[in-house]
């Protein structure tokens, strides 16, 4: 179950936000009008549009190889709300993994030996109750462990334990700050979120991570606030490490951008806005063709807090399952006997794929 975060300001002002939110959901006629507008663009099928643009042949299909990452979700509490969420975290989600899903993914892992990489996410995955024994059952097979921290998970309270438990277990952090000034940080992921935000990044710094030589990892995302893509990850990141060091005297290691997917709260948020069609149209005008040989989807697993199976964690949040592929595979961590047997399968794919294929990819 979720830690208790007792009064935490951060949840009661994200509670807030969620009831401001709620009073502004789409309706079910405006959902429908959603899916008329996808419709309106002509967007062919996700294979079929690698088939028109010379990516692949009619008879192929987007094919899996071999698993290197395991992503697992382990709950959807979170103390934060943020707009883009493809998952709809929040304080009031209280979906969460169990003690034998924990042991039955381990199990999977040990007989897994081409899966490198365990990558934690949530909600704030740190608050639920899977993250201590995931982190510390995968580091003791020699798997590298990245924790995807929201930062201001560092300063709830009851959460005092973490930054000396991330240290001991060497775990790397993929930490989301979208953006190096408060006000658009604060727009898109709630009030004072990026001055917390600011306090998680100067307690990881005390602790080594993101300084040089210590060997702790600490790598930043960036998600647009908008209805646009993520500008060149190489520019963006100089200009991060300028904005934190000057103003704030934060260093990282890498910034990752991501584009945002158009599913869940952030396709709300288009419709409502009116650039739903726009932002489809977006990106499929800006496909791609050199990343889908990279494409997440093909070297990783996502398992979700009830230990189901999926191609990514966009396909988890749309309940878009794996695929059977030259092998029978499995939909549930329970029936699967090693995740060699996933290679070959045929990679469930939709629209919101055009957003992984966009620009530059999404990290």
């Amino acid at each position: 179950m979720a830690a208790n975060t007792g009064d935490s300001e951060g949840v009661t002002e994200t509670l807030q936000k969620i009831k401001k939110m709620g009073q502004a959901r789409l309706t079910r006629e405006e959902k429908k009008k959603m899916r008329r507008a996808l419709d309106a663009i002509g967007v062919p099928e996700f294979g079929s549009f690698l088939e028109q643009r010379g990516v692949q042949a009619a008879e192929e299909v987007l094919a899996r190889g071999e698993t290197t990452m395991l992503q697992v979700n382990v709950g959807l509490y979170c103390n934060q709300a943020c707009t883009h969420c493809h998952v709809e975290s929040s304080p009031k989600r209280t979906e969460t993994m169990s003690s034998e899903t924990v042991d039955r993914i381990i199990e999977v892992l040990a007989v897994s030996p081409s899966v490198s990489t365990l990558d934690i996410t949530g909600g704030a995955p740190e608050m639920n109750a899977a993250f201590r024994p995931l982190v510390e059952g995968a580091t003791a097979l020699g798997i590298e462990v990245i924790d995807r921290c929201n930062l201001t998970v560092m300063v709830e309270p009851g959460m005092e334990w973490l930054g000396d438990f991330l240290v001991a277990n060497r775990v790397r952090i993929v930490a989301s700050l979208p953006c190096y000034s408060q006000e658009n940080v604060d727009t898109q992921r709630g009030g004072k979120v990026f001055e917390r935000s600011i306090a998680g990044l100067r307690m990881l710094n005390a602790l080594g991570y993101g300084v040089p030589g210590s060997g702790l990892k600490l790598d930043l995302v960036y998600n647009p606030g908008g209805a646009f893509l993520p500008p060149p990850q190489e520019m963006l990141q100089s200009k991060y490490a300028e904005e934190l060091e000057q103003n704030f005297g934060i260093v990282f290691n890498e910034l990752f951008t991501m584009t945002n997917m158009p599913i869940k709260r952030f396709a709300d948020l288009l419709y409502k806005q009116g650039k739903l069609q726009e932002y489809m149209q977006l990106l499929i005008d800006s496909f791609n063709p050199g990343t889908v040989d990279s494409i997440m989807c093909r070297s990783l697993v996502s398992v979700a807090h009830d230990g189901s199976l999926y191609d990514c964690d966009f396909n988890q949040a749309l309940a878009m399952p794996l695929q059977a592929g030259a092998t029978p595979s499995s939909r549930s961590i329970y029936t699967v006997d090693n995740l060699d047997e996933l290679t070959g399968a045929a990679v469930n794919t939709g629209n919101h794929c055009f957003g992984c294929t966009a620009g530059m990819g999404s990290s």
